[in-house]
């Protein structure tokens, strides 16, 4: 499934796979011993940036509350993307 794909699909969908994608992170962080292959998306740089677009397809009344772009830049700090901004 491509990235456009994922992003069409419903508010409940996308709001389950940016908690699976959350929970990759933690794992990944932690028990995962920084292992590539747990996260969904194969990569640290892929998993961060498809975590952004995906919070970022949520209308600003539909964001989860339970995860912010901030919280996402602390993982990406801490598994060490390097970013734009």
């Amino acid at each position: 499934m491509t990235t456009e794909e994922v992003l069409q699909r419903d508010l409940q969908f996308r709001n389950m796979l940016l908690g699976r994608l959350q929970a990759d992170c933690e794992y990944y962080l932690g028990y995962g011993n920084r292992n590539t292959r747990r996260l969904w998306a194969g990569s640290e740089a892929e998993q961060i940036e498809f975590m952004m677009k995906l919070y970022e397809s949520f209308k600003d009344d539909e964001k989860p509350m339970w995860i912010t772009v901030e919280k996402i830049k602390e993982y990406s700090k801490a598994m060490g993307v390097v970013t734009n901004e």
